[in-house]
């Protein structure tokens, strides 16, 4: 059964508290799950813009609502997220000396809702920020503002301060796992510490209330026509985030297989081995189109309609413009203003004529 996870067995006889090694490798499978659909959304977006270029602009908006919805379904059912109800955990409230409530009972409110938050909204804003900073670092590589003007000495103070601040959280998460695997902590991660929760190991007993609450749900009747309704979007939205976890636990292995081939330490022997041709002028356009994006005369610039100044390919397409004209359409869009191609300021490539 999905819901119980991949791995159904009781806790071993030395506790409920999970290794380092199941709590850091239930974090690392949903960190290989994004990289893998952006790729994925990628390819689409780039074989066909008009069709899927939206997936690919909106990808992190729509990655956090699918997001949100699987967790709110795997915390509400399972009192866990994904990825520790896939390592066979669940989380309990702090400072319960009691005997630790079934993984059906769920968490208290308070403790659900900052559960959520964090496992959703805390990844979401620090993608964010690393793709502000890459940007910034883009922009000041491929600056048109002056050298003197207050914004980019405050971009520049924001960018040298960005490492510290991010080796002060990575520090942070490092120093708690090993409080953890020293036994002086009981999380492995501050997120759950925020959260007012920890993580154990399921138990047998777990996995029966879990089957049985299943097995009630399906037998169940309902006569009333409101209760009908609310059964049936309660169905709707269980099948679509039980469609997406389900997905997700069968393709998981061959998601981090991606995310390990798309690693940056095999760049080098991708390139070798995935060489491709210098592809074809763009087939997909139509010619009215075409004709009326392109001016006659080849030294024009599409955008501006003028002679071109600083003359900048564009990687992507093969189209050539003003650098000016290019970095700010570009900058705006994120495509080929001709193709409609998936396109980042660093496709923009400089052409020399021998004349200059």
């Amino acid at each position: 059964m999905a819901e119980v996870g991949a791995h159904l067995t009781a806790a071993p006889a030395g506790g409920d508290r999970p290794s380092v090694f199941e709590a850091v490798a239930q974090d690392s499978l949903m960190a290989a799950v994004k990289p893998a659909l952006q790729h994925l959304v990628k390819v689409l977006a780039e074989s066909n813009p008009a069709r899927y270029g939206f997936l690919w602009h909106w990808f992190d908006e729509i990655y956090v609502l699918l997001d949100l919805l699987l967790q709110q379904h795997y915390l509400a059912r399972c009192s866990a997220s994904f990825s520790e109800n896939f390592y066979s955990l669940k989380r309990i409230p702090m400072g319960d000396g009691r005997q630790p409530p079934l993984a059906t009972a769920g968490l208290p409110k308070r403790q659900h809702w900052k559960s959520l938050l964090l496992l959703v909204l805390v990844p979401y804003l620090k993608g964010k920020l690393e793709k502000l900073v890459s940007s910034l670092r883009e922009e000041d590589e491929y600056s048109i503002h002056p050298p003197s003007s207050s914004w980019k000495r405050f971009y520049r103070a924001f960018l040298a301060a960005y490492p510290y601040v991010n080796m002060t959280w990575e520090g942070w998460f490092l120093i708690q796992q090993l409080c953890y695997i020293l036994g002086k902590a009981e999380h492995h991660s501050p997120m759950l510490k925020l959260a007012g929760v920890r993580l154990v190991r399921l138990t047998a007993e777990d996995i029966q209330a879990l089957e049985k609450k299943w097995a009630e749900t399906a037998s169940s009747q309902t006569h009333s026509l409101t209760s009908r309704v609310q059964s049936a979007l309660r169905k709707a939205l269980g099948g679509i985030a039980l469609s997406l976890s389900t997905g997700l636990s069968v393709s998981v292995f061959f998601l981090q297989f991606l995310d390990w081939w798309y690693s940056s330490e095999n760049q080098e022997t991708i390139k070798s081995l995935t060489a491709l041709p210098t592809p074809p002028p763009p087939v997909h356009l139509e010619q009215e189109a075409s004709s009326a994006l392109l001016p006659g005369l080849r030294s024009v610039c599409p955008l501006c309609r003028k002679v071109r100044v600083n003359a900048t390919a564009l990687a992507t397409s093969g189209f050539v413009f003003c650098y000016r004209c290019a970095y700010s359409y570009v900058k705006a869009h994120q495509r080929c203003p001709v193709t409609g191609y998936a396109t980042e300021l660093q496709h923009l490539v400089k052409l020399y004529s021998p004349e200059s």
